[in-house]
């Protein structure tokens, strides 16, 4: 799921002026969005991703639990866990694993040799050197056509869009938000961020049904 990639403003960068004067870059306060996911407006469970940064790294922990119930049973279980080092824009380590109702990934990356190298499932790729993620929190997503899936290790050519503004709730009250859309995944992913960046919401169609991301 593409999804599960399943984020706000760009992390600012250390002053150029005063990394040269000698001085340790220091460490950004960390951010973090927390979302309940729902199931056609169900909650089913949360996902939670945390952005800490010091100078032009960062370092993104993505956590993902979800449990779809009918008549009291569990008839879906997910579960993921992603770690990733960034320079800058660009995702230089990846380490992800993912329980899909009981079929297990894992896909790790490195970016080594002036490509970002992808083992996933006993296969091995290339990929460009500055390739990312479904990184929702970065608004450099906007300028993206290629994405790596963390949970298949397959790299996805997408276009994100911008579509117009209007409200989604955040939190319990309704927010006027910019809407994007990202094409070219397993299904188009409804994007809302506030004015200044900051990620709010997502909502996809999965199989016929709608997800959505909403910040607790």
């Amino acid at each position: 799921m593409a999804i599960i990639g399943p984020a706000a403003a760009n992390l600012p960068a250390r002053d150029a002026s005063k990394a040269a004067a000698g001085k340790a870059p220091q460490a950004a306060a960390p951010m973090d969005w927390r979302f309940d996911v729902l199931l056609d407006g169900k909650p089913v469970g949360q996902h939670r991703f945390t952005v800490t940064s010091q100078g032009q790294e960062r370092r993104v922990n993505s956590t993902a639990s979800f449990d779809v119930k009918w008549l009291g049973f569990t008839v879906y279980r997910y579960r993921h866990e992603a770690r990733e080092r960034w320079q800058g824009d660009c995702l230089a380590e990846l380490q992800a694993r993912t329980d899909a109702n009981g079929r297990e990934t894992s896909v790790s990356a490195r970016l080594e040799g002036g490509a970002l190298q992808v083992e996933a499932q006993g296969a091995t790729q290339a990929l460009p050197p500055c390739t990312m993620t479904f990184a929702y929190w970065s608004p450099a997503l906007r300028r993206q056509s290629l994405l790596l899936n963390p949970q298949t290790g397959r790299d996805e050519a997408v276009q994100m869009v911008p579509v117009g503004t209007g409200l989604v709730d955040v939190r319990g009250a309704a927010v006027q938000a910019e809407h994007w859309r990202l094409t070219g995944a397993e299904s188009p992913i409804d994007l809302w961020y506030a004015a200044d960046g900051e990620w709010l919401a997502l909502d996809a169609m999965v199989q016929g049904r709608r997800l959505s991301y909403r910040l607790r």
